[in-house]
């Protein structure tokens, strides 16, 4: 793999299984050279915030991150603090990435998570809605309707919301009810008229009703008022005859990860199934509450829930602001990002004006690399198996699914070709956390159409993005393959920031071939030309590529190493970075997420940089890049940085060989690590510090806006010629 003159990935070659980091000697690396993994993403999910109270940026924008911000926060509480506590419930309290307890984690997870909470309930209460106000967009409470407004919001709920409120009572003759979680809910106190005795109840706020109700529009202004005020200003309606003392809303967060033995299952559908439906009932492990919440109620609820008052996150203002999603999308262009249309990559626009692209003609002449969403996903990978679908030269057509779209052109494209008589094979996928449920359905329909569904090999998640289509050509077979660093999801394509290679090289269709086999049979196939491929070998084959640079470095040759990642965890390959800084080999990492690795450290990583760049589009991208003295290895593909990539999945790495590809990927990377590119920057203790302007007090350059016009240029200039 790491002879210049050979495209070999070595994923089986004896050389690759003999490499061995301990004969790698140089200095010893301090014991304290980890960032908590869990802290880093906390200050990932902070840089988001940060986002949202950035007042130069559109407000709808900025109502967007702060819901973003509350998505992922209960994200991380289903899964990552869960997994803590479920280590200290089971005695498993085996020591973090940074070697402390779990309990001491959770214990300033719970001090940041609390501060970032106020934080974030404070950037909305006192900057991002009276920003939307200024805008003519009013979230308003109950006390600032009109008279004329309180009719109109009544006879709505009456007709609209009441009917399909249930509110539940607790008393000897009903027991406290289950609270589903992240559902919203009013907890009531009641007193009956007749016996004077204090009861409660507990109501919920219907999801699948619009969380805030558009209660009047004047000329540009619009008023809303949410849900769960409208609901809490009837409850007189819910409960006549009895005088309701008080009201408070309350959220709880479950343990929603799911865990399946799959090596014990037969039927993983079948398991996973009956598994989704046990994470409904998974045990607390947060509650929000309003901070006007009477001690009461609170302590009924800790009671009642088994929650720990460390658990217990008072918070000012509206609970659950996911709801701002929907007011991200009001129609207001003003108050949004300037629009950016996705053009059809050079290569597959049409030769001839009016006329049709065809796809595998393009690719025959040269690889292509997409950029998404700068380029179009649907005119592109879309059109690829589309295309492929029609075409009675396609004989076979091979994908993996790990997450999709709803109403997905690609699955539909998957059942077109089996329906026309072509081998279908579809990698679903069905343990995708979260879209579990959605893959099931989508892994059914694919079956029925006769498309052969597989579900990836025991124990691993199949994580790797690759489309493989065989077609005749003059009576021989010819591979036609695509390789991605994002999922193949027409929905998120246009909001997350990735590469796909389109390539006919004969190595890498053997490689996918042989790939597909492995995952799809028993086929055990190491052997692969263009790619590194995990579990096996993909964290040895970039350690040998990292080493290589050391060596180089130390022989007076020229070294670099870039690496784009969502998140940078894994210890092997942190350590290895350190060693190539302690060699002075210059490093860049550019991470969206997480990051373990400390920069900056004298003797230790001082010649390590660590960018982060957030913005309209999520970064999603992966790309490692060596400089190997002259002749650049280069590989885009699926998989991060972390042990779950690298030792539970299935994931690919695609060499890029094509000279303008690589000038391509440099330049990107040149981009986002000047100083000149708004970014923010770790420091070794783990802070990240925003650099949005410049020393007068100018915005730096945004790399996504800045993509977007270079990629509409190369457009214009060929449409000029």
């Amino acid at each position: 793999m790491i002879e210049h003159d050979v495209l070999d990935a070595g994923l089986g070659d004896a050389d690759d299984d003999d490499f061995d980091l301990s004969e790698v000697a140089d200095a010893e690396l301090p014991d304290n050279r980890y960032l908590d993994r869990e802290l880093s993403w906390l200050a990932f999910n902070q840089r988001v915030l940060e986002l949202a109270e950035d007042p130069t940026l559109p407000v709808l924008e900025r109502a967007n991150f702060l819901a973003i911000f509350a998505s992922n926060l209960d994200e991380f509480f289903m899964v990552r603090v869960a997994g803590l506590k479920r280590r200290i419930l089971t005695g498993l309290a085996v020591p973090t990435n940074v070697g402390r307890s779990p309990q001491d984690v959770l214990a300033d997870i719970s001090a940041d998570a609390h501060a970032l909470q106020l934080r974030h309930a404070d950037a909305w209460t006192s900057q991002v809605r009276p920003a939307l106000a200024d805008a003519g967009i009013e979230v308003i409470s109950w006390d600032q309707l009109t008279d004329e407004e309180r009719g109109r919001v009544s006879e709505y709920f009456q007709g609209q919301v009441f009917p399909v409120l249930m509110p539940l009572a607790v008393d000897p003759a009903h027991p406290f009810p289950y609270i589903s979680g992240l559902s919203l809910n009013l907890a009531i106190r009641i007193r009956n008229a007749k016996t004077g005795r204090q009861e409660f109840a507990r109501l919920k706020v219907p999801p699948m009703m619009p969380r805030f109700v558009d209660v009047s529009r004047h000329g540009d202004t619009v008023r809303y008022l949410p849900l769960e005020e409208l609901i809490s200003n009837h409850l007189e309606d819910l409960f006549p005859g009895m005088e309701i003392l008080d009201h408070h809303a309350f959220r709880l967060t479950r343990n929603e990860d799911v865990v399946i033995e799959e090596d014990e299952t037969e039927n993983l559908i079948q398991a996973l199934e009956a598994e989704l439906l046990r994470r409904r009932f998974g045990p607390p492990i947060r509650l929000e509450v309003g901070d006007d919440m009477d001690d009461v109620t609170l302590d009924l609820l800790i009671s009642e829930l088994d929650i720990t008052a460390q658990e217990v996150y008072r918070l000012p203002g509206s609970l659950d602001l996911r709801g701002l999603f929907d007011l991200a999308k009001i129609d207001r262009p003003d108050l949004h990002y300037p629009s950016h249309v996705p053009t059809t990559a050079l290569a597959f626009q049409p030769r001839e004006q009016n006329g049709r692209s065809d796809i595998f003609s393009a690719i025959r002449r040269a690889d292509v690399l997409v950029h998404h969403p700068y380029e179009s996903f649907a005119t592109s990978v879309q059109a690829f198996l589309e295309q492929a679908a029609k075409d009675p030269h396609v004989l076979a057509i091979k994908q993996t699914l790990y997450r999709t779209s709803g109403d997905s052109p690609i699955v539909q494209a998957l059942i077109d070709a089996a329906e026309a008589g072509k081998q279908v094979l579809a990698l679903v996928e069905v343990k995708a956390r979260f879209d579990e449920a959605n893959n099931i359905v989508w892994a059914r329909k694919l079956e029925k159409a006769g498309v052969h569904v597989v579900y990836g090999l025991v124990g691993l998640k199949t994580h790797c993005k690759l489309a493989l289509v065989i077609r005749e050509e003059d009576g021989l077979l010819r591979h036609y393959s695509h390789v991605g660093t994002g999922n193949y999801n027409p929905k998120t394509s246009r909001i997350y920031e990735d590469f796909g290679l389109f390539t006919v090289d004969d190595q890498v269709g053997r490689d996918l071939t042989r790939l597909f086999n492995e995952l799809s049979g028993y086929a055990i196939e190491k052997k692969f030309k263009r790619l590194l491929v995990a579990p096996l070998h993909l964290r040895k084959g970039l350690l040998r590529l990292i080493d290589k640079e050391r060596r180089n470095a130390l022989d007076g040759k020229p070294a670099r190493i870039r690496i784009k990642v969502n998140s940078m965890v894994d210890e092997q390959i942190i350590d290895a970075l350190y060693r190539a800084s302690q060699a002075g080999v210059p490093v860049e990492v550019w991470v969206r997420g997480i990051c373990s690795l400390k920069p900056g450290v004298p003797g230790v990583s001082e010649n390590i940089r660590v960018r982060s760049i957030l913005g309209r589009y999520l970064e999603h991208s992966r790309i490692f890049m060596f400089d190997n003295d002259g002749d650049p290895q280069v590989y885009i593909g699926s998989a991060d940085m972390m042990h779950r990539n690298l030792d539970r999945r299935v994931e690919a790495l695609v060499r890029v060989v094509a000279p303008t590809h690589l000038t391509e990927l440099s330049e990107l990377f040149d981009l986002a690590m000047s100083d000149g590119t708004s970014s923010w920057w770790l420091g070794s203790e783990g802070e990240w510090t925003r650099h949005s302007v410049d020393a007068d007090g100018k915005p730096l350059v945004d790399i996504q806006d800045r993509t977007m016009a270079a990629v509409q240029r190369r457009r214009r200039s060929r449409a000029v010629r």
